[in-house]
């Protein structure tokens, strides 16, 4: 499938990607002009009446008002609340996942479905990618599940027979963290340097405002043995172990970040070449990741992998996670850094005051590339070209970062730094 023009037509070199304008608390964005064919194209969004959902057919309905979204969810109540906010050109469906024909009954009269009802770790099947595959529509989800991920892979030959394009993991971490990798990678080799080691840096404030099914992912991700490259090997250790202490730049500042297993981790090292390959997350209050930290060595890994435990966990916990939210706000912030052979570091970076507003515009993003044509038929990560290919990741990235107060890419390290040290000459440490 052939991509339709868009509306920037710039050349894209990450150097030239300058701060975006201060974030917004409604999470308004700027419309985007839709090609005539696609302007009411209908959009299924499942999980539409929780936080990423939500959020995600939120920044769609801002985005293009002309786009039919379908909200899609079990509660009926806060399903209609949110139609009701968003306008004439939503309605809710009650689709119950787990149900193959309520799954393809809906998915018959759509042209996307997002599938943003998680937690994604522990499921047996890709039953939405395999339904949507079975309907021919084209797909995006916001898993952040490495097995999961890969078994969605595994279906590329019937997602290529039945000509539907699909992207898995287009959320914004992994998702936009994904394209912001690939950028640099791009950068590097285009200036004939080898890509040596690829890290992947995520804070955010509490749990981002993101919801119950964002506390049990991250309880679930604490089950699960990391796995990181280190020069081309694989290698597996401790969750929420191998403590770093890094700099996110102006609004954020320094923050403790810990090995998680993640996605973007084997794919990059997969699909982009690089050797090493790791990805860290942190959270504030800092007795939080002390909490993280124990949970691991006290809880065992099969507790922790057990969806229905994990949920009496969410139940006992997420009283106290909301009350600390309130103080502690919900900004978000992804550092990745690359190292080439040659001794050149380059950094992006991207901070938003936000998560429970950003997800939904990273999402909304993806969303829009597939619906605009860059997506070719088949399974593809964000960072695969046939995902997205490569002119049309300025337009996402530009997308993605709409509110944010920090977004810059294709920077050395120490331009990034809270407060850099200058020591004459226009040196820098």
């Amino acid at each position: 499938m052939a991509p339709l023009s868009l509306p920037l037509n710039l050349k894209w070199t990450p150097s030239n990607v300058k701060a975006i304008a201060p974030a917004t608390t409604t999470g308004k964005v700027p419309e985007v002009p839709l090609p005539e064919k696609i302007r009411n194209s209908r959009i299924l969004v499942l999980g539409g009446t929780g936080r990423v959902g939500g959020s995600t057919a939120t920044a769609l309905s801002n985005l293009c008002p002309d786009l039919q979204i379908l909200v899609a969810g079990r509660n009926r109540e806060k399903g209609e609340a949110l139609t009701a906010k968003l306008g004439g050109n939503s309605e809710f469906a009650c689709v119950d996942i787990d149900d193959v024909n309520s799954l393809e009954t809906a998915l018959k009269s759509v042209d996307l479905v997002v599938h943003a009802a998680g937690p994604f770790q522990q499921a047996e099947r890709c039953s939405v990618l395999e339904a949507a595959i079975n309907t021919k529509t084209a797909y995006l989800d916001v898993c952040d599940d490495t097995s999961y991920a890969w078994r969605a892979k595994s279906l590329m030959n019937m997602a290529l027979d039945a000509n539907v394009p699909a992207i898995t993991t287009g959320g914004i971490y992994p998702g936009v963290s994904n394209v912001m990798a690939a950028e640099l990678v791009r950068a590097a080799s285009e200036s004939e340097d080898k890509p040596e080691r690829l890290r992947f840096y995520y804070y955010t404030a509490g749990t981002g405002g993101a919801g119950p099914t964002i506390l049990a992912t991250s309880f679930m991700l604490l089950g699960e043995e990391v796995v990181a490259y280190n020069k081309g090997e694989k290698i597996r250790m401790r969750p929420y172990s191998g403590m770093l202490n890094v700099d996110f730049g102006k609004g954020i500042g320094k923050r403790d970040v810990y090995l998680l297993n993640l996605p973007e981790v084997s794919s990059a090292h997969k699909i982009l070449g690089v050797p090493s390959v790791s990805a860290r997350f942190g959270t504030s209050p800092f007795f939080w990741n002390w909490g993280m930290e124990a949970m691991t060595k006290l809880l065992p890994s099969e507790f922790l992998r057990d969806r229905n435990k994990v949920q009496s966990l969410v139940q006992l916990f997420d009283p106290a996670v909301r009350a600390m939210d309130g103080i502690s706000g919900e900004r978000v912030s992804m550092r990745v850094d690359l190292e080439c052979a040659s001794g050149r570091n380059t950094v992006g970076i991207f901070s938003h005051r936000r998560l429970s507003v950003s997800v939904g515009i990273a999402t909304a993003a993806f969303a829009l590339a597939i619906l605009e044509g860059s997506t070719q038929p088949g399974v593809w990560f964000p960072e695969e070209t046939q995902g997205i290919p490569i002119e049309a990741r300025e337009i996402l990235l530009n997308r993605a970062s709409q509110g944010t107060f920090n977004f810059i890419m294709n920077r050395s390290p120490w331009m990034v730094e809270t407060n850099p040290k200058e020591f004459g000459l226009g040196i820098y440490l």
